[in-house]
């Protein structure tokens, strides 16, 4: 009795990197650490500047900025700011961003 070999057709890497990232159990953490790791390229120097630290609080990002006028400028753009981040991991893992001093 022959075996036949049946091969799938090639998947590009980010595909299966996407497929192994949807699967892990631990998504949601891996998620946070994309959004930590591509804060820099996806925020922009300005704000980058600003924000002294983050932290996730469940679905919210807490950032800490010292300045007043920077704060209420971060406030103002809080919603665009999640919704590029949210775009650059692919899933909605901010749902808010808090703003503290």
């Amino acid at each position: 009795m022959t075996m036949a070999f049946f091969r799938k057709q090639p998947r590009q890497l980010r595909e299966l990197l996407d497929d192994f990232i949807d699967d892990y159990p631990h998504r949601v953490a891996l998620k946070r650490g994309m959004v930590l790791a591509l804060w820099p390229e996806v925020i922009g120097e300005a704000i980058r500047e600003q924000v002294r630290d983050m932290k996730f609080q469940g679905s919210r990002l807490i950032l800490f900025v010292p300045d007043p006028s920077w704060r209420h400028e971060i406030h103002m753009q809080r919603r665009s700011i999640a919704s590029k981040l949210n775009t650059a991991v692919k899933e909605e893992i901010i749902r808010d961003i808090i703003i503290k001093s």
